[in-house]
């Protein structure tokens, strides 16, 4: 199993609010946890690092050898549905933190199959032969606009309220979490990320770059051309693959 990953303040930001875990697990699984905060600067930092930190435990301690793809889809609900109790908790109960979020992907690599969960507009992907397919929706009022036909996708990636989510980990006291299953074929890499990257770093420019690096050195050569293109938010990047 191969892990990489970065994250990265970007040009702008005074802080980073992206979070991220990843590792092994028994019989050559991997999971990953991408999360990027929003809620003024303390309010980001702190939803997105209890998510990670809470989900990240529910997995190390929860997953076990042979579980049937319901039984990861009910760990990682559990795992996330968690993260959101508690971000929802301390923003109730702290008025500097209150309206805090995060957006959350969570994946599971085991067997060749990719479990994803996720809630707002972070987002995973397939990298399959140089051919990159977007295997999460994003929770996003632009999104919505798209998908009703009353804008563009081109016009979409420049709206004035392109950041405003839908979905977020802790801004209510209940959270609906999306969910799919997608095969791995031998040489496929899942790419996982914020917005930092695919705001800033178009779908050539990915396939450009990927084509270009090892795999080790996908995070690095990402994070690195989203500085370039502006830099204009934190960037993470995690990608797994056997």
């Amino acid at each position: 199993m191969k892990i990489v990953a970065k994250t990265d303040t970007g040009k702008v930001r005074a802080s980073n609010q992206d979070a991220y875990a990843a590792g092994e697990l028994p019989n050559g699984v991997a999971w990953a946890v991408v999360c990027d905060g929003m809620g003024g600067a303390a309010g980001g930092n702190v939803a997105s690092t209890t998510a990670v930190k809470i989900i990240s435990e529910q997995i190390g301690s929860k997953y076990r050898a042979g579980m049937s793809s319901r039984s990861i889809k009910n760990m990682l609900f559990s795992a996330i549905t968690a993260a959101n109790v508690s971000v929802y908790e301390i923003s109730q109960s702290n008025d500097e933190l209150h309206g805090m979020g995060t957006t959350v992907v969570a994946c599971i690599l085991a067997g060749n199959e990719a479990y994803i969960a996720h809630a707002g507009d972070s987002r995973a992907y397939i990298l399959h032969e140089n051919d990159l397919t977007q295997l999460t929706r994003d929770h996003s009022m632009v999104q919505d606009l798209v998908e009703t036909g009353k804008i563009t996708e081109d016009e979409a990636k420049h709206h004035p309220r392109k950041n405003i989510i839908t979905r977020a980990v802790g801004v209510d006291a209940n959270i609906d979490i999306d969910f799919c299953v997608e095969e791995l074929k031998d040489d496929d890499t899942l790419l996982i990320c914020t917005d930092g990257l695919t705001n800033y770093v178009d779908i050539d420019e990915i396939r450009e770059i990927t084509a270009q690096n090892s795999f080790y050195g996908y995070a690095e050569s990402l994070v690195k051309r989203a500085n370039e293109n502006g830099g204009g938010d934190n960037i993470t990047v995690v990608a797994l693959a056997y």
